[in-house]
């Protein structure tokens, strides 16, 4: 490669409108201050409309989130997560993109700013060459990550990017999502359009001025214009044939790409400004604590689109259609009229609709509860299990269970709900749990127990328990809770109960839509809390632990409470009690959400397995990707469909596919329900068996001789089978 000292390097450049009149470059101009009107204009509108959304109501701290978003944007951690190739080649096209961008900016920098404005000029000689050189290779990197795009969505189709919708059916108001597929498509057409042109571009003005010793003898700092141009030359196309190829093809390029940004703010184009934002205002426990209900105005939830904050619009607008929550989501998998891409797609529809107009409609067109376009059906509301699967692995920290819920909060407002539902929630607030017992059983189980366990209302203990319905009322359940007791008073653990005193925690509850009942019930435990005397709380239900946890600080609560896995593995780790007969079981373990997703509880678990003895075999879903039982979200209160599989059966068929799996292990009360009536319905009992982990401690701990094998439900009953 020919050094560039040779020449002048004032001459080593590219003359911006070479050959065009001036006219010409007028008539361009004008053509961009067009398109950044339009694109001003849109942007605007699109303000207004967040603007028609409800305040936030909490600070933002501007400085740190902007930081976490570049860091995630940089990385792209959250778009090569679980789908790697999609990441590389989104990588392609961000960096291409964005060096591409940079360069033009660049460009315009030079000439239209510090050129005319100072008469500096930093746009040639060695610094041209450099950056010819790395725009060159940007711009192949683009359009082999869009090449990959494209080959992704016409011929590899992974089922994520089929948008058919499972809550509509052909010729209802919003199913046809054909608009979608082409916007997909023009989008990438448009891109790699503007990328191929560019090098023809630059090929034909090569070629053009080929003689120029400057251009010619340079041309391998652009090695693939060089390329192209090598090739134009040897099919024959003279230099007159290319500097018209050029003349007429610079326009093409520059509108088209002019177009481009025009329409940002109107299409699909814009997810490179809104994904951001949403990232930069992701809220790490968007799901985890729910917002409270204003203390204050007539509205409950979100009743109409500009109840929505203007973040949950913003969420709207920075959807990519990518399809992971569609993917993830168990109600989808389990054929429920729910994705919930639909539903922010849906949304998005609604609010472009009735907000990006100049004036609003009434309140009435403003709702997005109903069956027309853009709204969400009432059905599909109630199929969410609020698992967080959705928010865990978008990619650009959209809050569909916040939203949910808040429509939700509207329907339970408005009375649209299940019968079995409202039946339910109208027991646990006159009896304070699910199950319609007096709160003097509460605590029943322990009467069979041959110690007595204290009463942290009357004396004080160092570990407060805090129990839960299903491990309280359940009777399979209550062997369980037995079983821990049991291993608390045998470590010498000095702890207690609330007795009659402790009332459902609430937290499906608060993701059914109740808030008004939720709010009751944490402000009466926290009440009983300020009557006990205790150091921390443990809990064997991972539902109270995310509740106590997460919401209860927002009510005047603040604890120190840990789930029984994290208690247990540092009981094991210290030695305050000892294994005595190794577990050598193959086992695999399902990860509550609550637990896991919502709260990150995945190592305990397994660590207490490993120390037991037991082989432990994943499913393919688990940690972060775990698959939910199905009970969460007030769902465990609600009949699912006749004939429709389950979540829960859908998960004994993945863990079915283990070769020689002995235990299903959870550590969860409404696991322990869900997935042991699911091996019965599912056909593979008799194959392995469902068991609390407790249960597997409480063996392990057990000398030889105190392990009774009962024949119609323990693993040794199976093997001898």
């Amino acid at each position: 490669m020919p050094a560039a000292d040779k020449f002048d390097p004032l001459q080593v450049t590219r003359v911006l409108f070479e050959g065009f009149s001036s006219p010409a470059i007028v008539l361009f101009y004008l053509a961009g201050f067009a398109a950044i009107g339009v694109f001003c204009y849109g942007c605007y509108v699109q303000i207004r409309k967040y603007r028609r959304g409800q305040p936030l109501g909490t600070p933002l701290e501007i400085g740190t989130r902007f930081m976490q978003m570049l860091r995630t944007v940089a990385s792209h951690r959250t778009i090569a997560r679980r789908d790697a190739a999609a990441g590389r080649a989104h990588r392609l096209i961000f960096y291409g993109f964005a060096l591409l961008f940079i360069g033009t900016a660049t460009i315009t920098l030079d000439y239209d700013i510090t050129g005319k404005l100072f008469g500096l000029r930093f746009w040639h000689g060695k610094f041209y060459l450099w950056f010819s050189l790395v725009l060159d290779c940007a711009g192949v990197a683009m359009i082999a990550g869009l090449v990959y795009m494209m080959i992704r969505r016409g011929w590899i189709k992974p089922p994520k990017l089929d948008y058919t919708r499972p809550d509509r059916k052909p010729g209802e108001p919003g199913y046809d999502r054909s608009g979608y597929r082409r916007e997909d498509w023009a989008f990438l057409w448009a891109l790699i359009i503007i990328g191929v042109t560019g090098y023809v571009l630059e090929a034909a003005r090569l070629v053009w001025l080929q003689e120029r010793p400057e251009v010619w003898a340079l041309r391998w700092w652009s090695p693939f214009g060089a390329a192209l141009a090598e090739a134009m030359r040897a099919v024959g196309v003279s230099a007159g044939v290319a500097g018209a190829l050029r003349g007429g093809l610079w326009w093409f390029h520059g509108l088209l790409a002019l177009t481009l940004i025009a329409l940002i703010p109107f299409t699909k184009v814009k997810h490179i400004f809104t994904a951001a934002g949403s990232l930069m205002l992701r809220d790490p426990l968007a799901a985890q604590r729910l917002p409270r209900q204003a203390a204050t105005g007539d509205k409950v939830g979100y009743g109409t689109i500009t109840d929505f904050t203007w973040k949950h619009l913003l969420n709207l607008d920075a959807c990519t259609k990518c399809g992971r929550c569609h993917e993830a989501c168990p109600a989808q998998a389990s054929g429920a009229p729910l994705s919930p891409r639909d539903v922010i797609l849906s949304l998005r529809e609604f609010a472009n609709d009735a907000l990006q107009k100049q004036a609003l409609p009434d309140e009435v067109k403003l709702s997005p509860h109903g069956k027309d376009g853009g709204q969400v059906f009432m059905e599909t509301l109630w199929s969410c299990r609020t698992c967080m699967a959705c928010v865990e692995i978008c990619p650009v920290a959209i809050e569909h269970v916040p939203i949910i819920v808040q429509m939700r909060r509207k329907l339970v407002e408005d009375g649209d709900m299940e019968p079995q539902l409202q039946k339910t929630l109208q027991t646990i607030h006159k009896t304070g749990n699910s199950f319609g017992e007096s709160k003097r059983k509460r605590a029943a189980w322990t009467k069979s127990l041959p110690f007595e366990i204290k009463d942290a209302r009357k004396e004080p203990v160092d570990l407060l328990w805090f129990v839960g319905d299903y491990a309280s009322f359940d009777p399979r359940n209550q062997k369980v809770s037995q079983a821990f007791a049991t291993l608390l008073h045998e470590a010498g653990v000095n702890f207690g109960l609330l007795f009659e005193g402790e009332s459902n925690a609430g937290n499906d509850v608060r993701r059914v839509g109740e808030e008004g009942l939720y709010e009751l019930l944490a402000e009466t435990n926290i009440a009983t809390l300020g009557t006990a005397q205790f150091k921390r709380i443990v809990t064997t239900d991972p539902h109270s632990y995310n509740t106590i946890r997460n919401e209860y600080p927002d009510f005047g609560g603040s604890y120190e409470i840990e789930h029984y896995t994290s208690f247990v593995q540092r009981m094991l780790e210290q030695g305050q009690i000892k294994v005595r007969q190794p577990q050598r079981l193959r086992v695999t373990l399902h990860d509550p959400c609550h637990l896991g997703r919502f709260n990150k509880g995945y190592g305990a678990p397994r660590d207490i397995l490993k120390q037991i003895g037991c082989e432990l075999v994943e499913m393919p879903r688990h940690g972060d990707n775990s698959f939910c039982c199905g009970a969460g979200g007030g769902r465990i209160w609600m009949p699912d469909p006749v004939g429709a599989e389950k979540p829960s059966q859908n998960r004994m068929r993945e863990a079915a596919g283990i070769e020689g799996l002995e235990v299903f292990v959870v550590c969860c009360p409404k696991d322990l329900t869900m997935f042991e009536d699911a091996l019965k319905t599912s056909g593979y009992e008799g194959r392995f068996v469902v068991r609390e982990l407790i249960e597997m401690i409480r063996d392990a701990l057990a000398a030889p001789a105190d392990v009774v094998a009962e024949a119609d439900g323990t693993v040794a009953g199976l093997v001898e089978a």
